[in-house]
């Protein structure tokens, strides 16, 4: 390993055996699941890059902290301290936890919507988030910016808005019918790309205008900021704390799923700057879905490790290695030839499966069909971010075409070692040299609503 990659700024105190089970047992458990790694038992997974939602190791500060847990129904000691700390990251005047980030998106988009068939727009929606738009009567329109669909070059800000194309939907759809501009941050489904300071300015200068809200979906926001800090010479003295400040003071709601940069196992949040009408229906609608404002689905202890996650997640020393170690893994598969998003995001390398099987059509989802094989040849489970997960148009029922055909190697926080990263380069790269004779998938069974979590599958003959 070359020494250009930042050293773990932690010591490993408690660990977790895994084993990798035989290719014969492994042939039988994928086919058991329907060809949909989502539906493996994660005992029989060796290197588990499904996600990094809730996925990775809390530190002992955290562990500690969830013996302090006050679990009152209302009013909870821990739900003040991490509404605390909430508020000195953001600058919001109202916080609500929530158990996840779509118990977040699932109280806070329906109460953006003044008629149905609302419009709104994003950089690019994810997968729950156009879910809970959709569901809610509203439509998702993205407007990436075009250097995100080029996935072999380099560009500092890939997860960028398209200003032009925000604008021209605004006007198309007339502002009265927008019912917020989403800045997704990092942009997940374009590869875990960056958004630049520069480029959320620019959104907030346009929303302004229109008299718009701004709602960042914050989940990786602390590797966001170190991006900006990296890349944009502005900010190359400043803090990530004090980066990510600015950020959230261009915008009037903030969504987090905290299993992401708040580094917990469950959690989420809900932050409101300051309109207080807002907030009473958003509080209206938090008890019957996610509980008591002041818990939100929560125990005590789980807002106390939250509290204590938030501030981890901001040092420096812990983003520097966080985002080497996924430049790690990509600069291994660029070396192999293997086509990924490049430069690699903040947390997972997103492999271009349309380049690497052009003779697999979209609507046979050539990248479940490297993520099952990517299983078969090793025992590591990653997630189709592709045509599968973008679904069908609620309209007309067509499959929708992604722009890339992603799978995803989604690294959890501070679990897996460089060797194991190591393992997962050369295993893909195994696979990479029999691409051509990988085939493409069926729907044995397609859910109505985000599919690729629950759907079963038949390889194409």
């Amino acid at each position: 390993m070359k020494n250009t990659y930042a050293m773990p700024p932690y010591k490993i105190k408690m660990i977790e055996p895994i084993r990798l089970i035989g290719k014969e047992e492994r042939i039988l458990r994928l086919k058991e699941a329907g060809y949909n790694p989502f539906k493996l038992r994660s005992e029989d997974v060796f290197i588990d890059l499904l996600t990094d939602s809730g996925t990775g190791a809390m530190s002992h500060f955290q562990w500690g902290a969830l013996m302090q847990g006050d679990e009152s129904y209302a009013g909870s000691t821990s739900y003040y301290r991490l509404e605390s700390v909430v508020k000195n990251i953001t600058g919001y005047q109202y916080i609500m936890p929530a158990h996840q980030g779509r118990g977040a998106e699932q109280v806070v988009i329906p109460a953006l919507l003044k008629h149905p068939g609302m419009i709104f727009i994003s950089n690019t929606h994810f997968d729950t988030t156009r879910a809970h738009v959709e569901i809610a009567g509203a439509i998702a329109l993205d407007a990436p910016t075009k250097e995100s669909c080029e996935t072999l070059k380099f560009h500092p800000f890939k997860g960028n808005f398209d200003l032009i194309k925000l604008e021209d939907i605004i006007k198309s759809y007339k502002k009265e019918n927008i019912a917020g501009i989403i800045v997704t941050i990092t942009n997940n489904s374009v590869g875990g790309q960056p958004v630049s300071m520069e480029n959320i300015r620019a959104v907030r200068k346009i929303a302004n205008h229109y008299g718009i809200k701004v709602i960042i979906d914050g989940a990786r926001y602390a590797e966001n900021s170190y991006f900006i800090k990296l890349r944009e010479t502005e900010f190359s003295n400043k803090s990530v704390r004090d980066i990510a400040k600015e950020t959230f003071s261009y915008a009037d709601i903030f969504l987090m799923s905290a299993k992401k940069d708040g580094l917990v196992n469950i959690g989420g949040l809900i932050a409101i700057r300051d309109d207080f009408e807002l907030f009473r229906q958003c509080q209206t609608r938090i008890v019957p879905m996610e509980g008591f404002p002041t818990y939100g689905g929560l125990a005590g202890r789980d807002m106390e490790a939250l509290a204590v996650g938030l501030d981890e997640a901001l040092s420096e020393d812990y983003l520097a290695y966080r985002l080497d170690e996924v430049k790690f893994l990509g600069d291994r598969l660029r070396e192999a030839g293997v086509p990924i998003q490049y430069p690699t995001g903040g947390h997972a390398v997103f492999v271009d499966c349309g380049l690497m099987c052009p003779h697999i059509p979209y609507d046979e989802f050539p990248a479940q069909a490297v993520t099952n094989e990517l299983y078969l040849e090793g025992g590591v489970r990653a997630v189709e971010i592709g045509s599968l997960l973008l679904g069908r148009d609620p309209q007309s029922g067509i499959n929708r075409k992604a722009d890339q055909e992603f799978m995803r190697l989604t690294i959890p926080r501070r679990t897996y070692t460089f060797q194991h990263l190591e393992y997962v380069a050369e295993t893909l790269i195994k696979v990479y040299q029999r691409r051509d004779k990988i085939k493409g998938l069926k729907f044995d069974y397609e859910s109505p609503i985000l599919r690729h979590f629950t759907s079963t599958f038949t390889p194409k003959n």
